[in-house]
C-alpha cells in the first residue's frame, strides 16, 4: 500500500485582512498520520458487522485502542429511464428510527464483484435491469468508525420486471423526476448521505465533468 506524507502548513489570517493580502505561514513541518496496529481483537461478530478492538500506536508513540466497524462493502446505483426519471426506494431504517428516500443499494457478498452486485440488487429491489452500466466512482461513508466502502454505478437503458426482494425486505419503488430529486437533498425530504455523494457524481457525469467508466457486457 503506498503511504502519502503531507506536508502541513500553519497559517495566520486576518478576518478583514485586506484584498490581495495573504496569509502569514507560522510553521511548515512535514506530518506523518500513520497510527501502527499493534494488537487486533475481536470484540463481537454479527451475521453482517463484526466490531473490532485494535490496539494502536499513535504518530508520537503513544498506545491507545480503536473501535470500529467491518463492513464487507457496498453498491450504490442511480438508474436513470429516459425520460429522467430516476428509481428511488422508501423503506424503514431501524437504527435510525425512521423512512428514507434513497437510491437502490446492498451489499457486497462473499467473492462477488461490485458490478455483479449492482445488477443483483437492481433487480431484487426493483425488478429493473439495465443493458448500459458506468462506474461513476467510489467513497468511505463512516471513516471514523467503519472500513465501509460503497461502489457508485449509473444504470441506463432500463427494462422492469418482478422484482425479487429477500426475505423480511420491505420497500417501496418510486420513480421521480432528476430535478426533483435533487431538490429533496436541498429541502430536507432525503437526508441519506450515500443518496446524496451519488447525485453530486451523478450530476457531475452528466455535465460532462466527470467521465465515469463504461462496462463491457458480460460475455
Amino acid at each position: 500500500m503506498q503511504r502519502v506524507v503531507f506536508a502541513a502548513m500553519q497559517y495566520q489570517c486576518w478576518p478583514k485582512r485586506p484584498a490581495g493580502t495573504k496569509c502569514r505561514v507560522l510553521e511548515r513541518n512535514i506530518v506523518d498520520l500513520l497510527e501502527t496496529p499493534l494488537e487486533e481483537a475481536v470484540a463481537y461478530r454479527g451475521k453482517f458487522l463484526t466490531l473490532r478492538r485494535d490496539a494502536v500506536r499513535l504518530p508520537d508513540g503513544q498506545r491507545t485502542e480503536r473501535e470500529f466497524l467491518l463492513h464487507p462493502g457496498a453498491v450504490a446505483v442511480l438508474a436513470l429511464t429516459e425520460d429522467r426519471q430516476l428509481v428511488m426506494e422508501r423503506q424503514y431504517r431501524y437504527p435510525a428510527g425512521q423512512e428514507f428516500i434513497e437510491i437502490p443499494a446492498g451489499k457486497i457478498d462473499p467473492n462477488e464483484a461490485p458490478a455483479v452486485t449492482g445488477e443483483r440488487e437492481l433487480f431484487e429491489e426493483t425488478g429493473y435491469q439495465a443493458a448500459r452500466w458506468t462506474f461513476l466512482g467510489t467513497a468511505h461513508p463512516c471513516i471514523g468508525y467503519s472500513n465501509e466502502v460503497i461502489h457508485y454505478y449509473l444504470a441506463e437503458e432500463l427494462t422492469q420486471s418482478e422484482r425479487q426482494l429477500d426475505e423480511g425486505e420491505f420497500l417501496e419503488v418510486l420513480a421521480l423526476p432528476l430535478a426533483e430529486v435533487q431538490a429533496m437533498t436541498l429541502d430536507g425530504r432525503i437526508t441519506d448521505s450515500k443518496t446524496i455523494v451519488g447525485l453530486h457524481w451523478l450530476a457531475a457525469y452528466l455535465s460532462g465533468s466527470l467521465k465515469g467508466e463504461l462496462l463491457l457486457p458480460a460475455a
